[in-house]
């Protein structure tokens, strides 16, 4: 299990608690957040918090930690890779009839987009598994075959085709 540790210094304001931050919102400096919300660099206040602890959830991850010891907020992340792995084996074996009959190759595709929630070309498919474009594409079209993958283009020559998990 590896941890990732950030610290921030200075107390946090006194409206927050680390018992109430995923809630709470506040603004150090109001007109620099107003600014950032106005330019669309932030949707809104206390966003960062919000999506720290979306990103670990949607990642089968412990929810994030804040403390304040002394003068300062420490924020934990921990990350296991063998249980985040397990828990998304497990959602996709729930998700996906007959799961374990699926190739290595099969599975390392399945478990990236359903991970990452992204559509699938047949050159990142190439370069994620490190094989030729014709062997990734007769895979994304076998999962496709099998009801898994829904496939969008219009053409086989479509430059833009791409698959997603149905």
């Amino acid at each position: 299990m590896s941890v990732r540790m950030r610290f921030f210094s200075g107390k946090l304001p006194n409206i927050l608690t680390v018992e109430n931050i995923k809630h709470e919102r506040f603004s150090r400096n109001p007109r620099i957040a107003r600014t950032l919300m106005e330019f669309g660099w932030v949707r809104e206040m206390n966003e960062g918090v919000k999506r720290i602890y979306s990103e670990m959830e949607s990642a089968f991850l412990h929810e994030p930690t804040y403390s304040e010891p002394g003068n300062k907020v420490v924020l934990i992340l921990e990350n296991s890779i063998t249980s985040r792995t397990l828990c998304i084996k497990d959602a996709l074996e729930v998700k996906i009839k007959d799961y374990s009959i699926f190739s290595v190759d099969e599975k390392i595709l399945l478990q990236y987009m359903f991970n990452k929630n992204e559509q699938m070309t047949t050159r990142k498919a190439s370069e994620l598994l490190g094989s030729s474009i014709s062997y990734s594409s007769k895979l994304l079209k076998s999962l496709r075959d099998r009801d898994i993958l829904a496939w969008y283009g219009t053409s086989t020559r479509d430059r833009s085709q791409y698959y997603k998990l149905k």
